[in-house]
């Protein structure tokens, strides 16, 4: 399989693909990118605030993985930074007590969102319109190995593998190998896919998304960071 005819393509929008490194903050990056994706501009906002605010919410510690409903009411509700204000940690805090904010993180962006059906054609629409969205899916043994291309289609007999969840962008669609595909934006560095992206065929990703999300109207700008 080889070649995409590309139909939409909002990498424009964004910067260079971040790195999660091993921490379980996939969702955190999915979330915040899509958020500095729908701003004016590009400016990343942080991950770190983000999870730290989504886990403080659920009880959750700095080694679990964050929810949807979490991360969205965080976006909404609390806000988030620009990533100056918390820069990413490379490695899970080893004591979470000591895990909080800076003092002063300076303004928080708020953002709110809208849950969209889990299905193919319903997350290439919204990108026909120009909106990212936030995919989560389970992953199997191909999503590790992008091909030269960047291209993502299952092998035969490769099934979803439920304890296997990620969080991507969804932010292009076109044809990949003949087969339809959308295009992602991934956590895991510049060295993943064609520089952190590649082009999932609708074969493969069609029956691994479990939810999917899009942001929408800027709620409001403060001064005041919430209470931990």
């Amino acid at each position: 399989m080889s070649g995409v005819e590309v139909f939409v393509d909002l990498r424009p929008r964004f910067g260079h693909a971040r790195d999660q490194g091993p921490r379980p903050t996939c969702l955190a990056f999915a979330a915040s990118d899509t958020h500095a994706g729908v701003r004016p501009g590009w400016l990343p906002l942080s991950s770190e605030y983000a999870f730290h605010r989504a886990q403080t919410r659920m009880g959750f510690g700095p080694d679990e993985g964050a929810t949807l409903a979490s991360m969205l009411d965080v976006l909404r509700e609390d806000g988030q930074p620009e990533e100056g204000g918390w820069p990413y940690l490379p490695a899970t805090p080893v004591d979470a007590a000591s895990w909080v904010p800076p003092g002063d993180v300076g303004l928080l962006f708020r953002r709110g969102s809208e849950r969209r059906p889990v299905a193919f054609d319903i997350i290439v629409g919204e990108i026909e319109r120009g909106q990212p969205v936030i995919v989560l899916i389970q992953l199997s043994r191909s999503f590790f190995r992008p091909d030269a291309d960047g291209m993502i289609h299952p092998a035969t007999g490769e099934t979803p593998e439920p304890q296997r969840r990620h969080a991507v962008v969804a932010v292009g669609h076109g044809k990949a190998g003949g087969h339809r595909a959308i295009l992602v934006r991934n956590s895991w560095g510049a060295k993943w896919g064609k520089r952190g992206h590649a082009w999932l065929t609708e074969t493969f990703i069609a029956p691994r998304i479990y939810a999917a999300a899009k942001l929408t109207e800027d709620v409001v700008v403060s001064p005041d960071p919430p209470a931990a």
